[in-house]
């Protein structure tokens, strides 16, 4: 990382943007201390109210981290004004703050998501909300409106308060085909046939404080965003645009959903996106009123007929958006110097895509860094796929990613690099890991953990992730990408398809099936590629025939995977191609339209090509000759969960490539170790180097060369990706001096060529063990009693207890019982909220089980201070704070000791609408036993097996646990491997030496040379606050969505128990000694 203040320097246009080829030279010093331009910037979640002292402090701890910057996310729970001037003073202080220790701070556009709205500035005027069309079997005084309900989504929905276009009669043949239908003149009867189509404005709803989503088919709305928000910005911290803070980031935007029918025949709302003029861009852009064929969206033509109106339809909406929204804001951001970034909503599939946006690749080309969103622990390559081909087009170096978001707490290092990794391959240059809360205060401790920051026990240690990836990125963002291969991208055909989910529904479900195999067969079987953009190959082609070329790219081969439409610019482009000598591959089925029309001129171009069944083999022989890069196992076989990437410069030194390899699938075990060999062919001579991310070491590469191809032979472990350089020359690129003997990627050093004896050590059963924080005790559960009269009563006031409750649970039936809106992470925030004063008591009684006497314990607990605090019928008089416990929001203070049997806690709390009913913490020197939904205090074990520590007397632990293990040795060089554990990181040494990170396979360190005799092993776990803070409730062990709902699930989805996550070493490390 760059030192304390210094200058900034450099641009990330030029870094992501530029279409320079050649770059300065890498050093190794460098590539061992990888500039802040080359690593990730998390989302920082803004979700308390804000005080510059902290924000200043934090910064430094992210850069500790090891991250570049970071991205001002105005997140759940925010109490500060936003975009007031007060929140304007936080931005600007961080922003210095930022400058001064060398990294960036970047701009996100919105109060939560989806961007557009402004948190509501923006659509308190509501003509700028978003718009849609309900088209319904009911009109208004037949069937009314429900109100919006909150939620995270657009969803458009029927309110009752929408104004007429026009009522249809339509009539359905036998099989439920689209007969007759017309429009219905004014006052005329239309029977039972009669359909409805009303123009509706999105109605209020707290996730945008009581306003709505805005109308992002409307440039005027869009301007307004970006004047509200951007302009404000620009005001106050617009000096720094293009240097301290280089891009901005936008969420999800998307218009209202479409919908289809389930039922040719049946009664359904349907829904389209639609704005006040639709009507009227429509007639001017096809000389033909949509409304006069709206039935045809709905249902399918008789006799396998396909709707011209239907496709332009849906590619005028895909356009409107396009335009107004990114179209807009990327030119926007050109004029003010900043660089536009963020994501669409539901990429990855063509059926997903076209419901939200429309078409995704449309809108990346106003994107100075396109990005993706991956969310889970999903592998969505066609997200990714489409996103890196129009950034490749339009010479961008790669693409963004927000990810690692709804994966949960016990997420591991081993997560987060296979995750980067094959994201890494598929184009992301810039990591935006979701993400690092300010404040862990009330609804914002549940909004999506973990948390990449300082609540978190393994924070220190997140630098060995980052500065892996910020090395393959500075690799990643040079020359360009070696493709040959270019795909039409099949979304234009879904349109065809937008019918009643029973006629229509399995076309769609193949489309996609088959969309995501030719990702597949093509990644995996070794074939780098980039869709090709129907929409916008006009403006990006390059006539000449032969390379096909778009934008910056050269295709010397290009696919049609079935589709069944083909644009007539397409045809025009693909007949110069084909008459040209160029290989263009046909897969399945014969285009039979053009521009949604039949027209036989596609069916003479496929004629004229190659034509292959849509199947993996005859697509991959097919293109046998395009290959540049072929990764197989040494049984001959394709690898089949390899991706990479190989892109091209010409440096200071002549030609270059760099090519890397990442695992693109899960492996089988994580704790199995894998050891593969593997057999990587690169065409062309070249005298290859390995860059090793992980450590920053580099060398050189054992090789052969064979017909034309470079072959290099490696072993590797699960989560394992590689790096080269391919030299074209024989000098060495990175000053590395050769060593006379080329080392392989599996060894780790020692004596050759003599004779050697592994011994191993061995290794008690039980061994001690040290606490980094008191063990805990969760308090999720009491019996409650509200006062309503708390203001006449006063607090001393006894009431009935309700039966012991998950306080969650309780706080959603007290809220319902007063008429409240439910506390959740969809709520209106706080900010937007008039205080009010508290005007109820609210009392809590916790149970606490104990089998020994302690004489010194600590509860845990938000605002302990407003609170009255009652320990086994004493007030707690002394609430002096004695530090905190996990985050800085949730205090400690000393309980008078544990006595051994039952204990009472007893809290009385202000109870109104802004309270946060949480869970509170038992901190202390005792063990803990689970037995299904009984806790019980018990003593702190002297020492612990290699195990589930859950099992042990630590259920609830969430820090860091150091285990320390004698073993004795008869001398030499001595390593450790721990195969089995859950922790998220492990930190290893010995004697009080160095200490080595071990956080992938084959998991083993070396401990390095050591004397005949006794010695001390530790190893630390860094266990993650699952077990304290995580959804302990959640029955549904396959809901892999860690997000809010998760702590509330209803139904069989619940229990009682408590669900928690193992943690440890679950074997016992193997120490082997090397005797010569």
């Amino acid at each position: 990382m760059p030192e304390k203040g210094d200058k900034m320097k450099g641009n990330l246009f030029e870094k992501y943007s530029s279409k320079k080829n050649a770059l300065k030279e890498i050093s190794l010093e460098e590539f061992k201390n990888p500039p802040r331009e080359y690593r990730g910037m998390p989302f920082w979640s803004w979700n308390c109210k804000l005080e510059m002292e902290e924000l200043e402090r934090q910064i430094e701890e992210l850069k500790e981290m090891g991250f570049g910057g970071f991205f001002m996310h105005v997140r759940t729970g925010m109490d500060t004004p936003y975009l007031s001037d007060e929140y304007m003073e936080m931005v600007r202080g961080c922003v210095e703050k930022a400058k001064a220790e060398g990294m960036r701070a970047c701009l996100y556009d919105e109060d939560r998501w989806s961007s557009g709205a402004a948190g509501g500035l923006v659509t308190k005027e509501k003509k700028y909300r978003q718009k849609y069309l309900l088209f319904t079997p009911w009109d208004y005084g037949e069937k009314g409106g429900v109100e919006t309900p909150g939620g995270f989504l657009s969803q458009p929905l029927r309110n009752g308060k929408g104004r007429l276009l026009a009522r249809y009669t339509v009539m359905l043949d036998e099989e439920g085909y689209l007969g007759k239908y017309r429009i219905l003149a004014e006052g005329e009867e239309g029977g039972e046939n009669t359909w409805y189509a009303y123009l509706e404005t999105a109605g209020a709803n707290p996730w945008y404080n009581g306003q709505a989503y805005s109308d992002t088919l409307n440039k005027e709305a869009v301007e307004r965003f970006l004047q509200v928000t951007h302009e404000k910005y620009k005001e106050w911290v617009g000096s720094d645009f293009g240097e301290a803070i280089p891009m901005v980031f936008t969420d999800e935007p998307q218009f209202a959903r479409k919908h289809t029918l389930d039922l040719a025949e049946g009664k359904k709302d349907v829904t389209l996106p639609w704005t006040d003029d639709c009507e009227e861009g429509y007639l001017h852009k096809y000389g033909e009123s949509l409304l006069e064929a709206l039935p045809e969206l709905f249902w399918e033509l008789p006799e396998g007929k396909i709707s011209r109106a239907r496709y332009r339809y849906h590619d005028y909406i895909a356009e409107r958006f396009a335009t107004a929204f990114a179209g807009t804001y990327g030119q926007w951001c050109e004029r003010n110097g900043l660089m536009l970034t963020g994501h669409l909503m539901e990429e990855p599939a063509l059926e997903s895509q076209c419901a939200a946006v429309g078409e995704t690749m449309r809108s990346y080309g106003s994107f100075s860094l396109p990005g993706i969103d991956m969310l889970r622990r999903d592998l969505e390559y066609t997200t990714a796929k489409q996103a890196q081909s129009m950034a490749r087009q339009h010479g961008k170096k790669g693409i963004s990613s927000e990810l690692y978001g709804v994966t949960g707490w016990d997420t591991d290092f081993r997560d987060y690099k296979f995750h980067g990794d094959w994201q890494a391959a598929l184009g992301v240059v810039l990591r935006i890991p979701h993400l690092s809360w300010v404040s862990m205060k009330g609804e914002a401790k549940r909004d999506f953990p973990a948390t990449f920051g300082y609540q978190s026990p393994w924070y220190k240690k997140f630098g060995y992730v980052e500065e892996h990836f910020a090395r393959v990125n500075m690799a990643m963002t040079r020359g360009r990408a070696v493709v040959r291969v270019g795909v039409l991208h099949p979304i234009e055909s879904l349109w065809l398809h937008w019918g009643p989910a029973e006629q229509t529904g399995d076309i769609r479900s193949q489309m996609d099936e088959n969309f995501k195999k030719l990702t597949e067969w093509l990644l995996f079987g070794g074939v780098d590629f980039d869709f090709i953009c129907e929409s916008r190959l006009p403006e990006q082609y390059a006539k000449g025939g032969v390379p096909f070329r778009v934008g910056v790219m050269k295709y010397d081969a290009v696919i049609v995977p079935g589709c069944e439409t083909l644009r007539k610019s397409t045809v025009e482009r693909l007949e110069e191609f084909r008459a040209a000598g160029g290989c263009l591959i046909f897969m399945g089925k014969k285009p039979v339209l053009m521009d949604g029309m039949e027209s036989a001129r596609p069916g003479r171009l496929y004629e004229s090509a190659y034509t292959i069944p849509f199947e993996r083999h005859a697509l991959l022989d097919g293109l046998k000759d395009f290959k540049e890069v072929e990764i197989r196992e040494e049984n001959g076989m394709l690898t089949g969960d390899m991706l990479y990437q190989m892109r091209e410069e010409t440096g200071e030194m002549g030609a270059v490539r760099w090519l890397f390899i990442a695992r693109g699938k899960e492996p089988y075990h994580r704790d199995i170790v894998q050891k593969r060999n593997i057999r990587v062919k690169v065409r062309g001579s070249y005298t290859p180097e390995f860059l090793d991310t992980v450590s920053g070491k580099c060398g050189t590469v054992r090789c052969s060369y064979e017909k034309g191809w470079t072959v290099m032979e490696h072993v590797i472990y699960d989560y394992d990706s590689l790096l080269f350089r391919l030299n074209g020359a024989e000098e060495d690129r990175l000053g590395i001096r050769r060593p006379e003997k080329i080392i392989s990627l599996e060894e780790y050093g020692g004596t050759e060529n003599c004779q050697r004896k592994e011994c191993r050590c061995a290794v008690g059963a039980l061994v001690e063990y040290v606490l980094e924080e008191p063990n805990v005790l969760v308090l999720d559960k009491a019996q409650y009693c509200l006062d309503r009269n708390a203001g006449k009563r006063g607090m001393g006031y006894e009431c009935e207890y309700n039966p012991e409750t998950e306080l969650l649970q309780a706080d959603d039936i007290l809220r319902k019982s007063l008429g409240w809106e439910i506390r959740g992470a969809a709520a209106q925030q706080p900010w937007t909220r008039k205080k009010e004063k508290a005007g109820h008591l609210l009392h809590l009684r916790f149970t606490i089980e104990s089998e020994i006497e302690c004489h010194t314990v600590w509860l845990a607990m938000e605002e302990p201070q407003t609170a009255l605090i009652v320990w086994n019928g004493s007030k707690v008089a002394d609430k002096s704070e004695a530090g905190w416990y996990t985050d800085r929001a949730i205090r400690k203070i000393v309980l008078p000791g544990l006595k051994k049997g039952e204990n009472i806690l007893e809290l009385t709390l202000s109870f109104g609408k802004d309270t946060n009913m949480e869970w509170c913490y038992l901190l202390g020197e005792f063990g803990v036993r689970v037995m299904g939904e009984r806790k019980i205090i018990t003593c702190m074990p002297e020492q612990v097996g290699f195990d589930d520590l859950t099992r042990q007397g630590f259920p609830f632990y969430g820090g860091s646990f150091r285990y320390r293990i004698p073993f004795r040795t008869k001398g030499g060089e001595t390593r450790v491997r721990i195969p089995h554990y859950r922790s998220v990181v492990l930190e290893v040494g010995a004697d009080g030496g160095d200490k080595e990170t071990v956080a992938y396979p084959p998991y083993e360190t070396g401990l390095g040379k050591m004397e005949a005799g006794e010695h001390m092993l530790e190893i630390t776990a860094y266990i993650s606050r699952h077990n304290a803070f995580g959804a302990l409730h959640q029955a549904d062990s396959k809901d892999e969505w860690c997000g809010p709902d998760a702590w509330r699930t209803k139904g069989d989805a619940w229990t009682e128990s408590y669900r928690l996550a193992p943690c440890g070493l679950l074997s016992a490390p193997v120490i082997t000694s090397i005797v010569y």
